[in-house]
C-alpha cells in the first residue's frame, strides 16, 4: 500500500464525506475532469456511452463499503487539498452491447467554498490496480 494513501478512517467519517459528495452531485455542484490531462476519463465515457446523467446515477450510488483510501494532492499549488478514492462496482453496457460489472475509481476533491462546497471528480474510470477497500 501507497505510504501516502490514508485508510485512518471511521465509518461515520467516511459517511460525512460521502453525504457532501452526494449532497454536491444532486445539486450539480461538481464536474467530471475532462481535460487533456485526464484522457483515460474521457475515453472511459466515450467507451460505454456513459451520459451525464448516467454519470450522475453512478456518483449518486456509491456507498461507504466502496470507499477505499484518502490522499494529499501532489499538485504543487494544490498540497493542501485531501482527495477521496472510491471503486464503486458498476454495471454498464460496453462498445458491444453486452453487460459488464465495471470497478469504477472514481477521485474526488471536495472544495468548500464561501458560496457551497463543491465536487471535482477528478478520476472517473476502469480501475487499473489492486484496490484495498477500508469496510469490505
Amino acid at each position: 500500500m501507497n505510504p501516502h494513501y490514508n485508510q485512518n478512517y471511521t465509518r461515520e467519517e467516511v459517511d460525512v464525506i460521502l453525504t457532501k459528495i452526494r449532497s454536491c452531485v444532486d445539486k450539480g455542484n461538481y464536474i467530471i475532469s475532462q481535460n487533456e490531462n485526464r484522457q483515460e476519463n474521457i475515453d472511459f465515457i466515450n467507451e460505454y456511452n456513459i451520459r451525464s446523467d448516467k454519470q450522475k446515477s453512478i456518483l449518486m450510488q456509491i456507498q461507504t463499503e466502496d470507499f477505499c483510501h484518502s490522499l494529499q494532492n501532489t499538485k504543487i499549488d494544490f498540497k493542501h487539498e485531501i482527495l477521496y478514492v472510491f471503486v464503486p462496482q458498476v454495471q454498464l453496457f460496453n462498445s458491444d452491447g453486452e453487460k459488464e460489472i465495471v470497478d469504477v475509481y472514481t477521485k474526488f476533491n471536495v472544495i468548500d467554498l464561501p458560496s457551497g462546497s463543491r465536487v471535482i471528480v477528478i478520476s472517473f474510470h476502469k480501475r487499473k490496480k489492486p484496490i484495498n477497500y477500508l469496510f469490505r
